[in-house]
């Protein structure tokens, strides 16, 4: 989910954690509890500092060992730790399950979207995405704006307020769920141009009613569509470039960083002047006909890097940017 859900959760669960009688009943239970919460559910995205290191590091490491299985028992302990020695007077371990709680609520919500994390990993280094909900939901954001209302004005109290909360955000994702596999079982019998290798992939977007839809064969080519209150439209139709370019960009650290997060990556070649372009895009995040989330590995003619970038940017920034390194 994005930072502001995240926080939101982190406020939420500080409210749901009044109904807890340890805490409540503590002078400064409601304010430790709500300190842990929200610092457990914005720990795992600490990754983000390594944004300063450079974006490589940054896109292969982001929701991967710091969501893992030992990152979620440390950032407890550690954040137990803190607010017990800050608040010597409440019960470690009340303050450290709900700490808890709030890191597995930060990592299970990050399961439930396109980008997925390495949750299992030592199990399994695996990224998982489950492709349910928007990594940005109004729904999940407008019901907890309204629950921290009511219980920040006084309207309602947060014991029966927060857990009707939750009880109605888990039906939520256990209807998106059922309402994914649906269509996705529907998929290839709508779809006039299917084949037996295909194989078709639904993505959330912000609307309920609106589903992006990837359908991959094997000769490499992508269809990219949206599924539309019970109906599919394509849009646009992808074929990846088989090319030497592509191959000898791999060993490049920004396309390494870009291949290890993506299940649907898709490179293009240009010959320039001086070489070639690869342009490695990510077939999930189609925005306004372009593919922001890019990997570019500039190669002079014997296929040697000249530069290279990943990252987010638009195609106008992504073109001024390579100007800018090229010349």
């Amino acid at each position: 989910m994005d930072s502001g859900t995240h926080l939101l959760f982190g406020l939420g669960l500080g409210g749901l954690a009044m109904v807890d009688p340890v805490i409540a009943s503590h002078p400064y239970g409601p304010v430790a509890v709500l300190i842990a919460t929200v610092a457990g559910s914005q720990a795992p995205d600490l990754d983000g500092l390594l944004r300063f290191k450079s974006n490589a590091d940054y896109i292969k490491n982001h929701r991967g060992l710091s969501h893992s299985l030992p990152a979620v028992a440390g950032w407890t302990a550690v954040i137990t730790l803190v607010v017990s020695a800050l608040f010597p007077g409440i019960p470690w371990w009340h303050i450290g399950a709900w700490t808890l709680l709030a890191v597995m609520v930060h990592v299970a919500s990050d399961l439930f979207n396109s980008y997925g994390t390495q949750a299992f990993r030592p199990i399994s280094r695996n990224w998982v995405a489950w492709n349910v909900i928007h990594i940005f939901d109004p729904f999940i954001f407008s019901s907890h704006l309204v629950a921290l209302l009511l219980w920040i004005t006084g309207a309602a109290d947060p014991r029966a307020v927060f857990p009707v909360l939750y009880g109605l955000i888990v039906v939520y994702y256990a209807w998106r769920t059922l309402v994914r596999r649906r269509i996705a079982a529907a998929l290839p019998r709508v779809d006039p141009e299917h084949a037996a290798e295909d194989k078709y992939t639904l993505l959330p977007t912000l609307s309920l009613h609106r589903w992006h839809v990837i359908r991959a064969s094997d000769d490499c080519t992508y269809r990219i569509g949206r599924w539309d209150n019970g109906r599919l439209t394509w849009v646009e139709r992808t074929r990846c470039d088989q090319h030497p370019a592509i191959e000898a960009s791999r060993s490049i650290p920004d396309v390494q960083a870009f291949l290890k997060v993506t299940p649907f990556p898709c490179g293009h070649v240009k010959e320039k002047p001086w070489g070639y372009e690869v342009r490695w895009v990510d077939i999930r995040y189609r925005y306004r006909r372009q593919y922001p989330f890019v990997a570019v590995a500039l190669l002079d003619a014997s296929y040697q890097p000249i530069q290279s970038y990943v990252g987010w940017l638009s195609e106008e920034r992504l073109e001024k940017r390579l100007r800018m390194n090229t010349y």
